[in-house]
């Protein structure tokens, strides 16, 4: 699963590695993220494609009639992303959520009262995406639209499967050259295999 990440770059990095701009930059600035507390992080969505913009974690399906389900709804999973309605009407609604790192806890003992925080990343802190889904919301009390996006996940790979060793599941992190297809509606092509992970 992934719950806590972190960008450490700035707006102009960020401009730089995904070739758009900036919809809000002075609203942003580099920093940990927990999901559990929905902040609006840096992503780029499907319906334009040249623009940056700060999307709330969590998504909130179109037909919720409050926004109490993004507790639920920080992660998908791949393999029924179609079956869950809180995903299925965002199938094609995809993003790039972007980072440099997310944190991970492997037990260390059966009940995991015992824990090993990770920082896990590309080599060199690289800049890379998850692959996401959005969607966006009206608040019918305030009329407030809402975009929100939730982070894909997949079994763990080798690495993982020793952090995350409780459920030993993994965010979906795009290839670089793969992320326009991602957002096109073509298959995934992941680079988890570059993943490396240090004791924080």
């Amino acid at each position: 699963m992934c719950f806590f990440s972190k960008i450490s770059k700035t707006a102009q990095e960020l401009e730089n590695r995904f070739n758009a701009k900036f919809d809000d930059a002075q609203d942003f600035k580099p920093s940990f993220y927990n999901g559990f507390q929905f902040p609006k992080t840096p992503v780029i969505a499907n319906n334009d494609l040249e623009k940056i913009k700060l999307f709330q974690w969590g998504l909130i399906p179109g037909w919720a009639k409050d926004d109490s389900i993004k507790k639920y709804t920080l992660n998908a999973k791949i393999e029924t992303l179609k079956e869950k309605p809180s995903f299925k009407n965002s199938i094609n609604k995809r993003c790039l959520v972007i980072s440099d790192g997310f944190f991970e806890w492997q037990w260390l003992d059966e009940k995991g009262t015992r824990k090993q925080k990770y920082l896990v990343s590309l080599p060199n802190k690289e800049l890379f995406a998850f692959a996401g889904l959005w969607s966006e919301w009206t608040n019918k009390q305030t009329n407030e639209k809402l975009f929100t996006y939730t982070i894909i996940t997949t079994e763990a790979n080798e690495l993982m499967s020793k952090i995350h060793n409780s459920k030993k599941r993994m965010p979906v992190i795009l290839d670089i050259d793969n992320e326009k297809d991602w957002l096109t509606g073509n298959e995934l092509k992941m680079q988890n295999d570059r993943l490396i992970a240090v004791e924080f």
